[in-house]
């Protein structure tokens, strides 16, 4: 292990552990998030996914960040759009069990709202995590894509943030049949439905927690990905 990577170890113990370690840090944790929602989803994926991002740019790279890598654009975009997620999770959570109990399914749904691992809180759960992720998901990842290659072609500068993003352009020369073959294709079915799948089964203060838990995976599968012929 190399000294950069015992410093990123110890960066990420420094961040879970005290909730962990001391009674307080968690309470604190369960008020803000309930009475901030919002501001702790960007938080929570402002640091998490731009450390899972970190992490697979040194499995892709051999190293931590890049010139045009832009740790600190990318944290913001990360925030917006972990904001953007819990309220698609919101959405999702809500809008998906109403359907089920209007096909006939009500009791599936109190399984869901219920105590414990049910067969019925498994079944809305994947329900949920299946149409997030086919609807919401492709057009949240090609964004997202979007945005990493324009934070490089400003140099990984806090610029990027206020520069317009040539959509046109970068919709075209987007490397599409990765972004099937690979992200649609196999991440989708293959991680993220039985991911959603548990965080939906969390209880829900603990859902989008999870879910920027998963940014950190996202960063990984992506070097991954980058590095396949």
């Amino acid at each position: 292990m190399k000294r950069q990577d015992l410093y990123f170890a110890l960066l990420m113990l420094a961040i879970f552990l005290p909730f962990f370690l001391f009674e307080p840090a968690y309470a604190w944790y369960k008020d803000f998030n309930g009475a901030h929602p919002m501001v702790m989803a960007f938080l929570k994926f402002g640091i998490l996914a731009t450390l899972g991002e970190m992490l697979g740019c040194r499995i892709s790279t051999g190293k931590y960040t890049t010139p045009t890598f832009g740790v600190a654009p990318r944290m913001v975009v990360w925030g917006l759009l972990g904001v953007v997620i819990s309220m698609a999770m919101s959405v999702f959570a809500a809008g998906i069990p109403a359907f089920i109990t209007n096909m006939g399914g009500a009791h599936l749904v109190a399984q869901f709202a219920g105590e414990g691992i049910t067969l019925g809180k498994f079944v809305v759960a994947l329900s949920i995590s299946v149409m997030m992720n086919t609807f919401f998901a492709p057009v949240f990842m090609t964004f997202h894509k979007i945005t990493d290659t324009h934070i490089a072609e400003c140099g990984g500068s806090i610029k990027a943030l206020v520069t317009p993003i040539d959509m046109r352009r970068h919709m075209m020369t987007l490397n599409w049949d990765r972004q099937w073959s690979f992200i649609f294709k196999k991440t989708i079915p293959l991680f993220w439905y039985p991911a959603h799948t548990i965080t939906f089964m969390l209880p829900g203060e603990f859902r989008v927690l999870f879910a920027a838990l998963l940014g950190v995976a996202l960063g990984v599968i992506l070097a991954i990905g980058a590095r396949k012929k």
